[in-house]
């Protein structure tokens, strides 16, 4: 059916309108009331040739024309494959669609049903080819339009940014947002300075944050309007505590593409503090592992595939220049006795060993899929409903592997002696076997410490 059948049959004509916003839209008379007016004039002004209006509505309020996900124009595209519309009036194109993809697939559609297109203040439909022709150039147009916008934001938002100005996303806890800039939170704040100086004075990401939720101090508390979703308010926690510390916009910096450029708000720390904090960090990363923990840990641990425990040994040897320097190692149990040639496995320099060890323990606390397996080994030792749920092993031993590397010597040795009952060593694989005793322990400790937690918000609370 095409706009100009016959007058004994009615041309039946839908109007579509649309606004990217909500804006305005409880006003008595808003956009979509004039659109809609201006479509229902050109429609009577069409009367003889038999257009009528059907009184159906179809108006978006509050969505953007980049995409079809819409539900007005839903059911307009619904309407129009049942065959109850022969006409679509809008008052301009890009009501309609802002997109030449997506107006393309649509006009598509139009086609295939034999609908025809009009724009009112753009004079032309789609009943003909120079309508046609008219329609695709003006939609090239409207989307280079579209593009540049997009472009001129982006340019915007770089250069603010670049001038040290916030313009938008999460509000960092410390801060609250006023006239589109950050302002210091005077208690948020000092929990942020507390958890910075513990860190200096004790050298403990996990003891800080220990120290800075006692005082009472809490992440910043966010509740989205979308949804109602909460997210923070809790305790300092390594996993957001080594966030916070490496953060630069509590030293009044701004990020853009991974620089930072001075920011337009007030430094919530000083560059000592921060410098202090950094100094740590760098003697952290610096200390070898072995010197950090007591020699020969993994002695009573570690076998080969064939089941032999390798022992710990060391030599000394001299350099060059006469100097003496200690060298330890790990050999088959077996050595001692019948020599290299019985050995599995040749010696193996015990730094190296350990290393590799304990780096894979840090990655295996973060595999979710042994989680299952854990609750499986846990389920055959503990008793009936006591046995934690995948998900809360995986949340537990996924965050201590996450801040592993962080950990104090005397902490990570212990979790070690805790957790693990026995690495086993072949040429091409290392198979590290968790003890569920240890296991039960520290879910045991991180519900002591869960418990402490909630009693302590509790007493804030009241």
């Amino acid at each position: 059916m095409s706009a100009s059948q016959s007058k004994s049959q009615p041309v039946r004509c839908a109007i579509y309108t649309r606004k990217s916003t909500d804006h305005g839209l409880d006003q008595e008379f808003n956009t979509l009331d004039a659109q809609r007016q201006a479509a229902e004039n050109y429609i009577h002004s069409r009367r003889s040739d038999g257009w009528v209006v059907l009184p159906q509505t179809y108006d978006d309020g509050g969505f953007s024309g980049g995409n079809t996900d819409r539900p007005a124009l839903q059911q307009l595209i619904d309407d129009i494959e049942e065959g109850g519309i022969d006409v679509i009036v809008v008052y301009k194109v890009d009501r309609f669609a802002r997109s030449i993809g997506d107006f393309a697939r649509l006009m598509e559609l139009l086609d295939q049903h034999g609908v025809t297109f009009v724009s009112v203040t753009q004079h032309f439909n789609t009943g003909d080819s120079m309508g046609t022709l008219t329609l695709n150039v003006l939609m090239t147009f409207a989307q280079f339009e579209r593009e540049m916008a997009a472009e001129r934001i982006r340019d915007k938002i770089a250069l603010a940014k670049k001038k040290g100005r916030f313009t938008g996303g999460r509000v960092p806890t410390g801060y609250v947002v006023k006239d589109h800039k950050l302002v210091i939170d005077p208690v948020e704040a000092e929990g942020i300075r507390m958890l910075f100086r513990e860190y200096v004075e004790t050298g403990s990401l996990a003891e800080a944050c220990r120290r800075t939720t006692e005082a009472g101090y809490r992440t910043k508390k966010i509740v989205f309007k979308t949804d109602g979703r909460v997210s923070g308010g809790g305790p300092f926690i390594a996993k957001n505590g080594w966030h916070i510390l490496r953060n630069r916009i509590y030293l009044g910096e701004i990020p853009y593409k991974g620089e930072w450029y001075p920011g337009e708000h007030q430094p919530l720390i000083s560059a000592e503090l921060w410098q202090q904090v950094e100094t740590c960090h760098q003697k952290q990363r610096e200390a070898p592992a072995l010197k950090r923990l007591t020699d020969n840990f993994l002695c009573g641990r570690v076998y080969d595939s064939e089941g032999v425990p390798l022992v710990a040994k060391t030599t000394y040897r001299k350099d060059k220049s006469g100097r003496t320097h200690k060298y330890r190692y790990f050999v088959s149990n077996r050595v001692d006795g019948e020599g290299y040639g019985a050995a599995y496995l040749p010696p193996l320099p015990a730094k190296e060993l350990e290393d590799i060890v304990l780096a894979s323990l840090g990655e295996l606390l973060q595999a979710p899929e042994y989680s299952t397996q854990i609750h499986h080994l846990l389920s055959k030792t503990s008793g009936k409903g006591q046995t934690p749920e995948p998900s809360e092993i995986a949340q537990v031993l996924g965050d201590i592997g996450t801040v592993w590397k962080l950990l104090f010597p005397d902490e990570q040795r212990r979790l070690f002696e805790l957790l693990v009952e026995k690495v086993t060593l072949s040429e091409n694989s290392l198979t590290i076997r968790y003890k569920a005793a240890g296991i039960t322990s520290v879910m045991a400790e991180v519900h002591a410490v869960n418990q402490q937690q909630m009693i302590m918000e509790e007493k804030t609370c009241q």
